[in-house]
Order: structure tokens, then C-alpha cells, then sequence
């Protein structure tokens, strides 16, 4: 089975009185980089290897250096963060900078190769409920 890797800009915050207090611009405002509704479809094949390229230049280097994990995750069919999303081939994670953040949603992508692969995945449940999650 191959898997693929969906990123998906969800939200992003900005807060100006962290910015007005620590930053040397005070009014940075939010992340220029990304926008709400920015999608990132990652591949690993032979011809394309988006992970290890860094999706050449397509993604800002803090985020990515934040979220890469769960990429990588994905991208080797395995559950994001087991337990404690909804669903275990999904996760919400965002960028390290604390005064604008922007958050994503990263999404494991199942292809089946062949029917017993397509088979399994019908079978799979990867759903997650409160009497599930792992809390810390």
C-alpha cells in the first residue's frame, strides 16, 4: 500500500501583544507565508520524494521543522498520533512561532495496490472516542 500525505491550513492566529512586547518589529501581524485553506499534497516514489526535498522550497522551514514528524509518520502508513485524534490517520498540529502561529491538519492518504490491500482497509476502524484517548 502507498500512502500519501495532505496538509491543510486550517487556521491561522496572531497575537499583536506578544508581538508589541518581545518582537523588534511590533507589528509583524500575521504568518505571510501561509494562508487559510493552503493545501500540500506530499508524495514519496521513486520520481518524487517531497519529504526529503522539503517539498522544494514550498513550505515555510519552521513550520515544516515543527510538523515533519507527523509527515514522515504518514507518509510510512502509521498511525499520526494514535489514540489521540479522532481519527488515527489524521493530526492537528501547528508552527513553533508563538506570536502567529498558523495550525494545520495533517492527513494520512491510503492507496491500495491491490484487493486484499483495499480488502484490509475496509475492514480498518480508526476512529478514536473520549474512552480511548490517551491523555498523558
Amino acid at each position: 500500500m502507498r500512502h500519501e500525505c495532505k496538509i491543510t491550513v486550517i487556521d491561522k492566529k496572531c497575537f499583536t501583544e506578544y508581538q508589541e512586547e518581545y518582537l523588534a518589529d511590533p507589528a509583524s501581524g500575521p504568518c505571510p507565508f501561509f494562508k487559510v485553506g493552503d493545501v500540500f499534497l506530499l508524495r514519496r516514489t521513486p520520481q518524487q520524494d517531497d519529504f526529503y526535498h522539503l517539498m522544494n522550497g514550498r513550505f515555510c522551514g519552521e513550520a515544516w521543522d515543527a510538523i515533519s514528524r507527523y509527515v514522515y509518520a504518514a507518509l510510512q502508513g502509521v498511525a499520526i498520533m494514535k489514540g489521540w485524534t479522532k481519527d488515527d490517520r489524521m493530526m492537528i498540529a501547528c508552527c513553533n512561532d508563538g506570536t502567529r502561529p498558523v495550525i494545520f491538519k495533517i492527513e494520512r492518504i491510503d492507496i491500495p495496490e491491490i484487493d486484499e490491500e483495499e480488502e484490509w482497509l475496509s475492514r480498518q476502524h480508526f476512529t478514536n472516542t473520549a474512552e480511548d484517548a490517551y491523555t498523558g
